[in-house]
């Protein structure tokens, strides 16, 4: 089944934008790399500020403050606060063990003691991430000799630390902000219009001859949604701001899941259909259902992409599609059509169909439900 795309201006100007249009060749400084460029900017920025601050008010050591703005600053805010978060943690914890076990000298076994319990009670305490920064804090404070009493050092070594920190967290927040929340939105629209290219993939396998670029998009959609794992897990750590709430961004990813799952039974359910004839007497509710489930998952990305959900599609209905399908293969029960056909041809056609009307319901779903959680949240954020 070949599904001619059916973009609108607005579909096609959105498929460029997120780069999920075919004809779209970016040049080389294309948005990732321009985004790399300016976090290498931002970086150098907050690392070269933090050492002049930390000169300005005579921190011997200043230049841990500028490593550590170095170590926390991400590409957006929410990776950004997860990131000085663990840095901060970690260098608590192995500065309090390094202080502690210096006081038992300064040999390779109070040294060693001390970088496993320091790692030890951050794996024990659910901090993997912190673990490793504790161990460097613990090394850089007995290894790294210097006078004075054993308290001294760590407390230089916080200080400096959080200076990093608050520095990096100033200039991520406002020199030219890169929102985690603004990303996975555009994300999310992404990856619903890779699945929409996906889908269209999968179906002209059913009769057909399966897509060429089968594997390159369902690579790409698997790629898009990890990306969104990480988008969505730094979103939940930046502070209120925008329009987009989390909980409808939870939603559609939790909807992008199960969409992906759908998508993965239809392809097994169209395997081997490419001489199947019974499949031809649920025409032409069979197409247009599949169609309108393509056009759905461009129409659901714009409406993630506008942040807006209100919007019913404007040419197609998916519940009036499953009616028509339903209504004919309710015709053809009596018919007794399946005399004539291998059994294996009958249940993979009622496989597809059962499939087909599952995504749709799924995709509808996906904006009515992100609709009725926007308001909420919108109406509570009034309040």
């Amino acid at each position: 089944m070949k599904i001619a795309a059916r973009k609108t201006w607005s579909n096609q100007t959105l498929s460029a934008r997120l780069h999920v249009d075919g004809t779209h060749q970016p040049g080389w400084l294309n948005q990732e790399k321009r985004r790399l460029l300016l976090l290498a900017a931002k970086t150098t920025f907050a690392a070269a500020l933090c050492y002049w601050i930390a000169n300005l008010i005579g921190m011997k050591d200043g230049y841990w403050g500028s490593i550590t703005a170095i170590i926390v600053m991400q590409s957006n805010v929410g990776s950004t606060i997860t990131a000085s978060r663990d840095r901060l943690i970690g260098t608590l914890i192995g500065a309090s063990f390094g202080a502690v076990f210096s006081l038992l000298g300064d040999g390779l076994g109070p040294y060693i003691l001390a970088v496993i319990v320091a790692m030890s009670a951050c794996s024990l305490l659910g901090l993997k991430n912190s673990s490793r920064l504790a161990g460097v804090t613990v090394s850089i404070l007995m290894l790294v000799h210097h006078g004075g009493s054993s308290w001294i050092l760590p407390m230089h070594r916080v200080l400096e630390v959080l200076l990093g920190i608050l520095v990096a967290l100033a200039v991520s927040t406002l020199v030219f902000p890169s929102r985690a929340r603004t990303r996975l939105r555009d994300s999310l629209a992404q990856q619903y219009l890779l699945m929409g290219e996906l889908f269209a993939a999968v179906m002209q396998g059913f009769r057909g001859v399966p897509a060429n670029n089968l594997d390159k998009l369902r690579a790409d959609v698997a790629a898009s949604a990890a990306a969104n794992t990480q988008l969505l897990s730094a979103a939940r750590n930046e502070p209120t701001s925008g329009r987009e709430s989390l909980e409808g961004l939870s939603l559609l990813y939790q909807f992008g899941a199960s969409l992906e799952d759908a998508l993965h039974a239809i392809e097994l359910s169209v395997r081997g259909s490419d001489r199947d004839l019974f499949a031809a007497h649920l025409e032409p509710e069979l197409e247009k259902l599949a169609l309108d489930i393509h056009s759905g998952f461009q129409h659901v990305a714009g409406c993630i992409h506008k942040w807006d959900f209100r919007q019913e599609p404007p040419k197609f209905r998916l519940e009036d599609d499953i009616a028509h399908l339903e209504m004919r293969m309710a015709e053809l029960r009596p018919a007794g059509l399946g005399l004539e056909f291998p059994q294996t041809e009958i249940l993979r056609a009622y496989a597809l169909q059962l499939h087909l009307k599952h995504l749709a319901r799924l995709l509808r779903a996906s904006r009515v439900e992100t609709n009725q959680t926007v308001a909420t949240a919108g109406a509570g954020n009034r309040e």
